[in-house]
């Protein structure tokens, strides 16, 4: 498929555009949507390139109804040694993931399992469907998460449910995950993807600058201590002073109207 903002070719998503949201669906249904090399380097791909486009507010990412994805390709990585998993460019993807400044939402229906998981926790939200199902199962093949699995998860759900999950392979229902405060929302299954699209394009209408960097700034209280995540906040809050929509989003409260962003 090519990729109308850009026109890069892609064989395993879709890629389309709604108003001010990017959509990116991987399109793997006889695999699970399991997740290979060339898989994630398109997927990082077309969100690097929705990113860059000034036409865009926000980006969703997508399986279909039986699953967001799967895992990784076992049969990629069966004969894998040490070495070139070293070498190998695929962990990274999930870092390149994080590095996008617009917000990411993930939209999960069936199995997310594994680095589909792990892909799923690197946006910034998640809308599942009633049918979704979240896993770590890496322990039955005998090895562990790789993509931030044993992080993200831990940080989210805490310590003892993340330890069965990861250790003894416990599934969370979508109810569930939504529970321990790893989705967002849970709706049914024919609008979950509806539903994201709609939250994206309610956040793609915000202030452009101000959208980045709130991201950058809650992202920093995962990796910092609460001294410094202040500092951050603080930095980030005063530096948006400095903007045109700041401006013109305080003068369209003062007057009552809607404020019409430039992303300046």
């Amino acid at each position: 498929m090519t990729d109308n903002i850009s026109g890069a070719t892609y064989e395993n998503i879709l890629v389309r555009q709604e108003g001010k949201v990017g959509i990116v669906q991987i399109n793997r249904p006889k695999a699970l949507n399991a997740l290979n090399g060339d898989t994630m380097r398109e997927i990082i791909t077309a969100l690097e390139l929705f990113d860059e486009d000034e036409g865009t507010g926000c980006m969703v990412l997508t399986g279909n109804e039986k699953a967001f994805a799967a895992g990784a390709d076992i049969k990629q990585m069966a004969g894998a040694s040490a070495i070139s998993m070293l070498n190998s460019p695929m962990i990274g993807y999930w870092d390149r993931l994080r590095s996008i400044r617009k917000p990411v939402i993930a939209a999960v229906s069936g199995w997310c399992l594994g680095g589909g998981c792990e892909l799923a926790m690197a946006c910034d939200m998640i809308v599942a469907s009633e049918l979704a199902r979240f896993g770590q199962p890496e322990i039955t093949i005998g090895i562990i998460p790789g993509a931030g699995g044993t992080q993200r998860l831990t940080r989210t759900v805490g310590k003892a449910l993340a330890m069965e999950m990861i250790l003894n392979n416990r599934h969370l229902t979508a109810a569930e995950a939504q529970h321990f405060g790893l989705v967002n929302q849970v709706v049914p299954v024919e609008r979950y993807l509806a539903q994201a699209i709609r939250l994206a394009a309610e956040i793609a209408e915000r202030a452009p600058v101000a959208i980045r960097l709130a991201k950058e700034a809650v992202n920093k209280a995962f990796e910092t201590s609460l001294a410094e995540g202040m500092f951050i906040e603080r930095r980030l809050f005063t530096m948006l002073f400095s903007t045109e929509d700041q401006k013109e989003g305080m003068a369209a409260f003062i007057e009552k109207r809607a404020p019409e962003w430039r992303g300046e």
